[in-house]
């Protein structure tokens, strides 16, 4: 067993988490280390496009 099989993650057409890649790779983000963090993708995306966004200010 390949170790990202052992991983979780979110399908975007289904909003399901899923343990292993599953579905194709254009409807799925990931991975995560649980099912939870999974299920929190969008929020999570959300976090870090917050932080890297106030890095580039910085940088300017």
């Amino acid at each position: 067993m390949a170790s990202n099989d052992k991983k979780w993650y979110f399908n975007t057409r289904t909003e399901q988490a899923e343990l292993g890649p599953k579905s194709p790779i254009s409807e799925r983000m990931g991975p995560y280390d649980t099912e939870e963090d999974a299920l929190n993708a969008w929020k999570i995306v959300e976090e870090r496009n917050r932080k890297w966004e106030e890095q580039d200010r910085g940088w300017r």
